[in-house]
């Protein structure tokens, strides 16, 4: 089968006109509606002068099209995870042109629809050509650009089909993850074309988007562990009887969300190691007992550097045949399986010493004020030298110390789990404390969001649950100092808009109630103290499940702040 992959477009031209290529808005996408994008994009880029091109599409199924006709006018494509001004520009430096969705300065181009054209004028593509250019995601650092050829590529579907397509079968493919990452790109556009399942067009980006979708189709979800992670259990999940598998890459699965997976979308996530660099070098699927080793993918050979203990792989995925050093640590387990024991290469230098940010993430996480958190290096201080920062998710204990002590004494009894462990240049000098951290389209926190929420005021309250029922929830609010709501309103005493509350009301609902879709009215809407920073505040909830109706209080012990019930009904959500 491999010598028949650069041949790609004649496998989806074998298909039948009418067949399903995929799904968009809950209409079909027939395969020659498919063909006939592929071939305008094949015809506009040919006559394009430039080699390189950048691509970004939300889109998957137009994505496809214009990836596959790149690919027959002889262009390579560069991927980029989303279109910031940053990104762009950086961009702006290797490639020739823009396709697809990109601000409209950058002069993006898009062909007219067109006809089918014969499979005949479509010749096979090059196995050693580079046909993608993608990045790291930047979790760690700058994104580097790392060049793949088709061959790499086609080497990687063929063996997900191997190893997975029977146990898929027919199932169309869903993802809450992009695929202009190479996860997504291989899972979600690649591996479908390959073996003719079925594309929903739109990642999805909703819980109960998800649960809809799972409940009426037979697919396969392709996820991140972050997005696992936050599946909420107070949605009605189907029995998974149309689910035929759940697919996790991007870091390792805590082995407690595996288990809830399991339990919500009765399937056991199967999790991919590998990266850009590697592509996929292993899995596992931990469904009996808690193993945490790795099965390599068939044809991926592994070894273990005697002399430092990291993890070094051969394989068809790889730009060569030499083999490859990996960042990470590792250990045989036997039956020709490796554990994963953590990266080696987050090792910075701060005034000279070498500080290992691993080190000092493993002595924070001993605390039990502590449940996640990033260790980073940042300017900190008019003097601009290098400094370290801890972005922070508190554990319920962790918030209550919180909002009973304040920040400076939270930082500094977290501060004390390092001292006399660490060097003092090593002490983390700010501190931020955040609900959850930052994702991606791709299921990743990057660098660059880290750095990004040291420079931002803080948006949302630290908040700790109290008590909870089927209909109530009591919830306790604590208002940093620094909120970013409490900027210009105003000035000298500044105080929490009405606005805010309300929509702290409704967000923090959703988390804790199935609540129908759409906003209907709000009534009996009452302001009656202002609340201010130093507010020893809670928030109670209260939903009536018959009524479709939302009932919120903001209390403190000087009485009531704010009040009012907000009407929600069936229908297509607003968002």
């Amino acid at each position: 089968m491999t010598e028949l992959l650069p041949d790609l477009y004649q496998i989806i031209a074998a298909r039948p006109a009418k067949f399903v290529f995929g799904w968009r808005d809950g209409i079909p996408v027939r395969n020659d509606e498919f063909l006939a994008r592929v071939a305008a994009w094949r015809n506009l880029l040919r006559h394009t002068e430039g080699k390189n091109f950048a691509l970004f599409y939300t889109d998957s199924i137009e994505f496809a099209a214009a990836l596959l006709g790149a690919w027959h006018a002889g262009k390579t494509v560069w991927l980029t995870a989303d279109t910031l001004a940053s990104s762009c520009l950086a961009l702006q430096a290797s490639v020739d042109g823009f396709l697809g969705e990109f601000p409209s300065e950058l002069q993006p181009i898009a062909p007219a629809s067109a006809q089918v054209q014969s499979a005949d004028d479509f010749i096979a593509l090059n196995s050693a050509f580079v046909g993608l250019v993608v990045h790291t995601s930047g979790t760690t650092g700058i994104p580097e650009a790392i060049p793949k050829k088709i061959s790499q590529l086609f080497s990687e579907v063929v063996t997900l089909e191997a190893l997975f397509g029977e146990k898929l079968g027919d199932a169309s493919i869903v993802a809450t993850v992009s695929h202009q990452h190479i996860y997504g790109l291989l899972f979600k556009v690649l591996w479908p074309l390959l073996a003719g399942r079925a594309i929903h067009a739109p990642s999805v980006n909703f819980p109960e988007e998800l649960a809809q979708t799972l409940a009426t189709s037979s697919c396969a979800l392709v996820a991140s562990p972050a997005h696992l992670k936050r599946l909420p259990e107070h949605i009605k999940w189907s029995d998974g009887a149309g689910l035929r598998a759940v697919f996790s890459s991007g870091g390792p699965l805590e082995i407690e969300v595996a288990r809830k997976v399991e339990k919500l979308l009765g399937q056991a996530p199967i999790e991919v190691y590998g990266s850009s660099e590697t592509g996929g070098i292993a899995w596992r699927q931990r469904v009996i007992g808690p193993d945490d080793s790795w099965l390599p993918l068939p044809g991926v050979d592994w070894r273990i550097d005697v002399e430092n203990g990291l993890l070094e792989v051969h394989s068809p995925h790889l730009e060569n045949d030499a083999w490859m050093c990996l960042a990470d640590r590792a250990l045989a387990s036997g039956d020709g399986r490796f554990l994963l024991m953590g990266r080696s290469d987050r090792i910075v230098k701060i005034e000279e010493k070498r500080i290992s940010l691993v080190a000092i993430e493993t002595l924070l996480l001993t605390s039990e004020l502590v449940t996640e958190l990033s260790v980073v290096v940042c300017d900190a201080g008019p003097d601009q030298r290098q400094r370290l920062a801890a972005i922070i998710v508190l554990s319920d204990l962790g918030k209550r110390f919180l909002i009973a002590n304040g920040k400076i004494a939270l930082n500094l009894r977290l501060r004390s789990a390092l001292v006399g462990s660490v060097e003092s240049v090593a002490l983390p000098r700010r501190w931020r404390y955040v609900e959850q951290m930052p994702i991606n389209a791709q299921g990743k926190t990057t660098h660059s969001q880290l750095l990004a929420l040291l420079e931002q005021a803080p948006r949302s309250p630290h908040l700790c649950m109290l008590e909870r029922s089927e209909v109530r929830v009591l919830l306790q609010v604590g208002l940093p100092t620094d909120l970013f709501y409490f900027e210009g309103h105003f000035d000298i005493a500044p105080i929490l808009p009405g606005v805010v509350q309300v929509d702290w009301a409704i967000k923090n609902a959703s988390q804790y109630f199935d609540m129908l879709p759409q906003f209907r009215a709000i009534h009996a809407l009452k302001f009656e103290r202002i609340i201010r920073a130093e507010t020893q505040l809670f928030l109670e909830l209260m939903y009536d499940i018959e009524k479709g109706s939302l009932s919120f209080r903001y209390y403190s012990p000087d009485g009531q702040h704010s009040s009012g019930r907000i009407i929600f009904t069936a229908g297509s959500s607003s968002r």
